[in-house]
Order: structure tokens, then C-alpha cells, then sequence
């Protein structure tokens, strides 16, 4: 997964600190995994659910949520 800002991730932990090691631990894993679709993610992040468009992750066990839109990689 590509993130395209962690400007926004280091603004947010500068504000929540108690929730900083645990949106590092998802950056961490998201950024080294290319996700095919939700079912692939759901394998690591049983929580995770799609809302319309966008996917949410429960942050620091559901104190926070992200809320990200992926374009999922297409196999080849």
C-alpha cells in the first residue's frame, strides 16, 4: 500500500500521543502489503469494514478509527 501522506499520521499522533503506537503499528504492516481486495485485508485486520466507499481500520482498540480509501492492486 502506498500512504500517500504520513505528514497527516504524525499530526494526528502529535494530538492523540496514546494512540501513536498503534497507527505506527498499522503503518508499519500497511505500507509493505499490496491488498487485493477487503477479504485480504480482513486475514490481518479482523475489524476492518468497508463504509460506502472508504475502508476503516479501529485504531488503539476502537478508542480511534482511520478511515483511508484504497485502490486495490489488481492481480496480474
Amino acid at each position: 500500500m502506498h500512504v500517500i501522506s504520513r505528514r497527516i499520521l504524525r499530526e494526528f499522533c502529535a494530538i492523540h500521543a496514546d494512540a501513536c503506537d498503534a497507527l505506527y503499528d498499522w503503518y508499519r504492516v500497511a505500507r509493505k502489503k499490496q491488498w487485493q481486495n477487503l477479504a485480504d485485508i480482513q486475514v490481518i485486520y479482523k475489524s476492518v469494514e468497508a463504509v460506502g466507499k472508504f475502508t476503516v481500520f479501529n485504531i488503539k482498540g476502537n478508542h480511534y478509527r482511520l478511515i483511508i480509501d484504497i485502490i486495490y492492486y489488481k492481480a496480474a
